[in-house]
């Protein structure tokens, strides 16, 4: 998935809060639902716009920075 497509942030959607592309669902809402301990299935029902795809996308994004940023 294009990161243009993942992630987007505007003023006029949650005052730019970095959202899923598509909705205005914020990325931070998905940290902080499994730093709680739920899992993405959780998310996912609470959050319907959000796509199964988006999240894995993220975190595989999230992922790939952060082993790049360890070596």
């Amino acid at each position: 998935m294009p990161r243009q497509a993942l992630i987007t942030s505007s003023p006029d959607v949650m005052g730019g809060t970095p959202v899923f592309a598509g909705t205005r669902v914020p990325v931070q809402t998905l940290l902080d639902y499994l730093e709680a301990g739920e899992t993405i299935d959780d998310f996912l029902t609470g959050f319907p716009t959000v796509k199964r795809e988006q999240v894995i996308a993220f975190l595989e994004e999230a992922k790939a920075r952060m082993v790049a940023s360890a070596s």
